[in-house]
């Protein structure tokens, strides 16, 4: 299995954005900047994740989107499946309709240890706990080596 790359833009901005004090707003340019992501397709990212009240955006001279605490409580999983929804690894495993093969099928216990492996890696971290270990460069110049706030006013 492979992230989308909007779910990994997801992942890099929602960190970004944590480690910003709580009263900075970051303009679409910078985040994009900060998270090598095409503008045009991190947009569509960012809408996303205000849809799921993980960040919040405003327009304007004094916009721009801000990480809500929920985003910031949000563990991986929720940041992925706010984007490319529910996480599953094979079509049996889509908690729809049962797979008719599960009860003999060798493969299906495999997939499914496997998934909630996965998950569970997932759950296992906050965007904040990620935030938090964003390996800062010199101090002094205010930048960091991953996430670099914005120079623009908030």
């Amino acid at each position: 299995m492979q992230l989308t790359r909007a779910a990994d833009y997801a992942v890099r901005v929602m960190i970004h954005l944590a480690t910003l004090p709580p009263e900075n707003r970051a303009f679409l340019p910078d985040l994009a900047e900060a998270t090598a992501a095409p503008e045009s397709f991190l947009s569509k990212v960012m809408q996303a994740l205000a849809r799921k009240q993980m960040i919040t955006s405003r327009r304007g001279k004094r916009g721009g989107f801000a990480i809500l605490p929920r985003g910031r409580e949000a563990n991986m999983r929720e940041v992925i499946e706010a984007i490319d929804g529910p996480i599953c690894l094979n079509v049996c495993l889509n908690g729809g309709k049962d797979c008719e093969r599960k009860s003999w099928c060798p493969a299906h216990p495999v997939w499914a240890r496997a998934q909630r492996a996965m998950i569970d890696v997932l759950m296992s971290v906050t965007v904040s706990a990620m935030a938090a270990k964003t390996p800062m460069s010199d101090p002094s110049d205010g930048a960091s080596s991953i996430s670099r706030p914005s120079s623009r006013p908030s």
